[in-house]
């Protein structure tokens, strides 16, 4: 596991980058084994284009709002420098690496892909695998492991990235125990512990012995079980002592 994660989201005018659509917010947050620190990127962004109306209800960002915010290639090394070698941890990850790819060829640098730049992970195969047959969008994996989204009445790529960071972290909770080895010594005090533990809770143990009266309701139903069989019952012979010849 990546010591440094960047949890990612964006937002865009519309779902194809092929069809001139282009990227209008980014949204990250950075994880430093496995807590969340209080480094974050986020920007708006000016597409030159207009937003979509179906992106703009799912969104809700208008082209008025972005007509002054910055273009990708005023912010492009500011948001390389920040994701530059961690794990980008990603819901859907072909459709934010599509687009982010998209627009650093855009920029006319010869820079690479940003897989080559990153590792990714992409907590919707992740869900897929852990999950499958089951609805596993965001909201869906926030009702399923009881986090709060009520926030989200809007999609938007900081917002989001918060949620997701809750959402993968959640996801993957027991992936350190699985796989971190146990000394042997570690293994011994657990278990010792573990003893300690039962033997403290545990109670002496109450011996209960039969009253007079039980006694002879007792024999009277051996008494019983000997006229029905014609000879002394197994009882009867068990506490018949052994003879000495």
């Amino acid at each position: 596991m990546h010591e440094r994660q960047i949890v990612l989201d964006t937002e865009t005018t519309g779902l194809d980058p092929a069809q001139g659509h282009r990227i209008i917010e980014i949204g990250c947050i950075e994880l430093v084994n496995r807590r969340q620190t209080e480094q974050h990127f986020h920007v708006y962004l000016q597409p030159d284009r207009a937003v979509d109306a179906e992106a703009l209800k799912v969104h809700g960002i208008s082209n008025e709002f972005l007509a002054n915010q910055p273009r990708f290639a005023e912010i492009a090394d500011q948001f390389l420098d920040f994701v530059r070698g961690a794990e980008l941890i990603i819901h859907n990850a072909p459709f934010d690496m599509g687009f982010l790819n998209h627009e650093l060829q855009r920029c006319g640098r010869g820079q690479p892909p940003l897989e080559e730049l990153c590792a990714v992970e992409d907590t919707l195969l992740l869900a897929r695998r852990r999950h499958p047959g089951q609805r596993n969008s965001l909201d869906a994996l926030c009702k399923r492991y009881n986090l709060d989204n009520s926030q989200r009445t809007l999609h938007g790529a900081l917002l989001d990235a918060e949620i997701l960071a809750d959402v993968y972290l959640t996801m993957t909770r027991q992936q350190g125990s699985m796989f971190e080895p146990e000394t042997r010594h570690g293994v011994e005090e657990r278990h010792s512990a573990m003893r300690r533990t039962v033997f403290r809770k545990r109670t002496p143990l109450s011996v209960l012995r039969a009253s007079a009266g039980e006694c002879a309701a007792h024999d009277r139903y051996l008494d019983m079980l000997d006229k029905s069989s014609g000879g002394p019952c197994v009882w009867r012979r068990l506490e018949t002592p052994p003879r000495s010849d």
